[in-house]
């Protein structure tokens, strides 16, 4: 009979555990990349055993790929036949990120922008553009090695809440994170807890202060040792970042971020290094099914690797940038990323360089270590 009670004791506890995990904090585990395998959820950890979790031993070095704006649709308006749609079903899911897929296997996370909709919901907002898809195209993430993708931007509702309803159940369904707005993600990469938070800043500009703070405070409650903050930010078309982006750029830093990516501009912008953390302003487009025949083709791939031991994160602030176009074909978009090479590949490198000089540096009194334009990694 003791042994009974003391059995429904502790069992007792571990629902109560389980109870405090917020609902809106997802905690995914990845896993050795594969191509013909789908990473599974794992169990959440309660904040408590969260904020008990020991820093490695041994040092851990882990890499993270980021990029951006990733149309993997079509507008009912536009001309099927040079369409993202009428692509994939020419060459299935595999065709779209073939060239840049080696370079996701080769990281422990890619995170990307996913702007539009899985659905098959007729409900159409009333804006110029908007874009969907079936839910089975969820799939070009996965068989490009895309794990985590940010639904926090202008795109993500265009066919209402039965439409952002539906391409969360695919991307769950395919085994993809995601996060964005009030919805945080933790995700285990090589056993360090990595926090992935959203902010959709259109419009809302600053007012999206309390936001960022509640975010990045909740991922860390729920055991981030590294957290990651992405924007969906800026003006079309414009190549330097205004004052709300290096604002809530520089307050995320401020508030525990180790990197912010941001994108909406639909081309690069530069980015910079402040109190040792890398704010990247615009990625730019990345497989784009928004224009077949955009005018800058541009993009990249922006790589950190973070290494973390007893006393925390590493500052050593290694990077990699990896100069890409949209497209492997000059003349339209095909909606297949790839490498830039030789003379392309430093036109557009040089790009990023010069717009990141152009971006106004923090005030003195603003920052308590140095801030400036990094180099990247060869």
């Amino acid at each position: 009979m003791v042994l009974l009670v003391i059995l429904l004791f502790f069992a007792f506890r571990g629902l109560k555990i389980k109870d405090t995990v917020p609902a809106d904090t997802q905690t995914n585990s990845t896993k050795t990349k594969s191509s013909d395998s789908k990473k599974k959820k794992a169990e959440a950890d309660s904040p408590d055993q969260a904020k008990a979790s020991e820093l490695p031993k041994e040092p851990v070095s882990f890499t993270v790929s980021v990029v951006g704006d990733c149309t993997l649709g079509t507008d009912e308006n536009f001309d099927y036949s040079t369409s993202l749609n009428a692509y994939y079903e020419s060459n299935g899911p595999d065709y779209f990120f073939q060239n840049v897929k080696d370079i996701f296997e080769a990281d422990d996370l890619t995170i990307a922008n996913f702007e539009g909709t899985l659905t098959d919901s007729d409900e159409r907002e009333e804006k110029q553009f908007a874009f969907k898809a079936p839910a089975d195209f969820s799939s070009i993430l996965s068989s490009g090695s895309v794990e985590a993708v940010t639904l926090a931007n202008n795109h993500s509702h265009d066919y209402g809440e039965q439409g952002f309803s539906d391409t969360r159940t695919a991307l769950s369904q395919e085994g993809i994170t995601y996060f964005g707005y009030d919805e945080t993600a933790i995700v285990d990469v090589k056993g360090i807890k990595v926090g992935l938070v959203g902010i959709y800043e259109l419009h809302d500009h600053l007012e999206r202060t309390e936001q960022l703070k509640q975010n990045i405070s909740k991922v860390k409650e729920n055991g981030a040792q590294i957290t990651i903050v992405i924007f969906h930010w800026g003006n079309e078309k414009e190549e330097v970042p205004d004052s709300n982006q290096t604002t809530l750029g520089r307050l995320a830093i401020d508030l525990g971020a180790d990197l912010v990516c941001g994108h909406h501009p639909h081309v690069v912008q530069g980015y910079e290094t402040y109190k040792g953390k890398n704010i990247v302003y615009s990625l730019g487009n990345f497989c784009f099914g928004g224009n077949s025949y955009p005018s800058d083709m541009d993009t990249m791939i922006f790589q950190q690797t973070f290494t973390i031991d007893q006393k925390g994160v590493k500052n050593d602030n290694k990077i990699h940038i990896i100069p890409c176009s949209i497209s492997s074909d000059y003349d339209y978009n095909n909606y297949q990323p790839t490498p830039a090479e030789g003379e392309e590949a430093e036109r557009i490198m040089n790009k990023i360089n010069e717009r990141s000089s152009w971006i106004t540096p923090a005030q003195t009194e603003d920052i308590d270590s140095e801030t400036s334009v990094p180099s990247s990694e060869e």
